[in-house]
């Protein structure tokens, strides 16, 4: 196994679930009262017992964190927000839609990597006490669960009652 190309690999998913725990966060402070919210305040904390054992696996590998993708998480996430959502001084519809298309992103992202691993755990014993077929099967839910919200906040995004009142209907059920 080339280790040199894993960490550089583990990193990446580091930095991409770094961005994603502070992405889901920030997507659920701002719709709190709705079932956005709701599923993503359910959603954090298992985010971040993925990144948790993302860092279990590296340390098993004796991998380091790469403190440059640490910074560029940093700034991925701060410049995120700079996007242009249609509303200067509120929080969007469209910004909804955006931040679940990229929380969807992610939640592909930790699919792979999980199936990743587990085909790696086959074959490196320092691998094996993880359940990454678990942690991928859990993935693909959340990620079924996201793709339906995006669906919905896309109805919403593009309803024209929702831009001229600046109101944002969203879905009673999850």
């Amino acid at each position: 196994m080339n280790v040199k190309r894993l960490g550089i690999y583990l990193n990446d998913h580091l930095l991409g679930s770094t961005v994603g725990v502070d992405l889901a966060r920030r997507t659920e402070q701002e719709n709190r009262s709705n079932p956005v919210g709701q599923y993503l305040g359910t959603l954090v904390p298992l985010l971040e017992q993925d990144r948790a054992t993302l860092l279990a696996v590296m340390a098993a590998l004796d991998v380091k964190a790469d403190p440059l993708k640490m910074g560029g998480a940093w700034v991925v996430e701060k410049v995120s927000r700079l996007k242009l959502n249609g509303s200067w001084l509120r929080y969007s519809p469209l910004s909804r839609l955006v931040e679940l298309e990229g929380l969807c992103v992610g939640s592909h992202g930790r699919v792979s990597l999980w199936r990743s691993l587990e085909r790696l755990a086959a074959k490196d014993p320092r691998l094996q006490r993880f359940d990454f077929g678990f942690l991928a099967e859990r993935a693909e839910g959340q990620l079924l669960t996201l793709q339906n919200l995006r669906l919905r906040a896309t109805d919403t995004a593009f309803t024209d009652t929702s831009v001229e009142t600046g109101e944002a209907p969203v879905p009673t059920e999850a």
